[in-house]
C-alpha cells in the first residue's frame, strides 16, 4: 500500500541498532516498572500518561509498528495492565523489524519503456 509522504515518513521504520534497541527496551522495562510500582495510584491517570509516553517514545525509537496499539488498549483494562505488556510488544516488534531487515524486499523493476507508434 502507498501511502502519502507525509504519512510515510511518519511510520517508516529506521534501521535497527544495538543503541535503538537497548533504548526501546529500557523505555519498555522502565514503563512496566514503574507501573508495577505505582499500581495503586493508577486510577489519577498516571497508568495512562505512562503508557501514552511510552508508546510516543518506542515509537520513535523503533518506529511505529501496529503492534503498539493494541498493546496500547491492553494497558487500560485492569489487572491486565500489570503484566509486562510493553516489554513484550517491544521485543515482539524488534524480532520482526530484525527479521524485516535480514530479508530486504527485491528492488522494483526497471520502469517500461514507452511504446511510440509511428
Amino acid at each position: 500500500m502507498n501511502l502519502p509522504d507525509g504519512i510515510n515518513s511518519l511510520v517508516r521504520a529506521p534501521r535497527l541498532t544495538r543503541t535503538r534497541m537497548v533504548l526501546a527496551m529500557a523505555v519498555a522495562v522502565g514503563a512496566d516498572g514503574i507501573q508495577l510500582l505505582f499500581g495503586a495510584v493508577g486510577w489519577f491517570g498516571i497508568d495512562q500518561a505512562i503508557d501514552f509516553v511510552a508508546m510516543v517514545l518506542i515509537s520513535w525509537i523503533i518506529g511505529f509498528h501496529i503492534l503498539l496499539l493494541p498493546t496500547f488498549v491492553v494497558e487500560l483494562v485492569p489487572l491486565l495492565d500489570d503484566f509486562p505488556t510493553w516489554t513484550a510488544c517491544t521485543a515482539a516488534v524488534i524480532a520482526l523489524r530484525k527479521r524485516e531487515q535480514q530479508n530486504p524486499p527485491p528492488p522494483p523493476p526497471p520502469p517500461a519503456k514507452p511504446v511510440i507508434d509511428i
